[in-house]
């Protein structure tokens, strides 16, 4: 579903820096795989370029067969949403917006009729344990129960890829435990390959399977 080809990008400055150099990855359907690696070495970089937010200097990045580095950025955010979804360490959720709002967006960004865009809303919400609490707001949630909703507004969208960057870092291992178990739960369900960047073993444990980014590429599987 998702390939990764010789995949290199370097930083250029007033100290050149390379941060990804010959990377090679496949990733299928309902596969669930964990990147770790040391501070510094380009994990969040890799989900930028394998999410088009940045470009890279060689290589491809295939999803489903598309080439990623061939198209434009007004194709690339299109592609975005229609078929990637985000989970970040700090949440995201916009904090005016009601929990169904939050998790919609997806679908209004994506033209997603109104009935259909509430009845996903509704069932997602009810999928990661929050159901009947459309209408509060992200100020009455716990972090544990953010992280919740980011995976709903994450999923609601049936994206084939999910890419989550640190996901439990803001969160009590209790909390990350039940977040982790969720994230892995709806990934299978729902069929979306999943690329899981973290430092916590705990974390990576989850997983398929564990890769690790050095220095020199992509490590062998765990």
């Amino acid at each position: 579903m998702l390939v990764l080809e010789q995949l290199s990008k370097t930083y250029e400055g007033a100290r050149r820096r390379s941060v990804l150099h010959g990377i090679d990855l496949h990733l299928a359907a309902g596969e669930y795989i964990a990147v770790m690696g040391e501070s510094g070495i380009g994990k969040s970089t890799l989900l930028n370029l394998i999410a088009g937010l940045d470009r890279p200097d060689a290589g491809r990045i295939l999803l489903d067969g598309v080439d990623l580095t061939g198209l434009d950025d007004d194709a690339l955010t299109q592609l975005r949403r229609a078929s990637m979804g985000f989970v970040f360490q700090a949440f995201h959720i916009l904090p005016y917006l009601s929990l169904a709002q939050n998790v919609a967006l997806p679908l209004i960004l994506n033209h997603v009729d109104e009935d259909e865009a509430a009845a996903r809303t509704h069932a997602m919400l009810a999928a990661v344990g929050l159901e009947g609490r459309e209408e509060s707001m992200p100020r009455e949630l716990s972090g544990g129960e953010l992280q919740r909703v980011a995976i709903a507004r994450a999923l609601v969208h049936q994206p084939k890829l999910l890419l989550a960057d640190e996901p439990t870092g803001n969160l009590d291992p209790e909390s990350a435990a039940q977040v982790l178990s969720l994230l892995r739960e709806q990934v299978k369900t729902r069929k979306a390959g999943c690329i899981l960047v973290t430092h916590s073993q705990a974390a990576a444990a989850t997983a398929d399977r564990i890769v690790i980014l050095t220095a020199q590429g992509m490590g062998a599987p765990v």
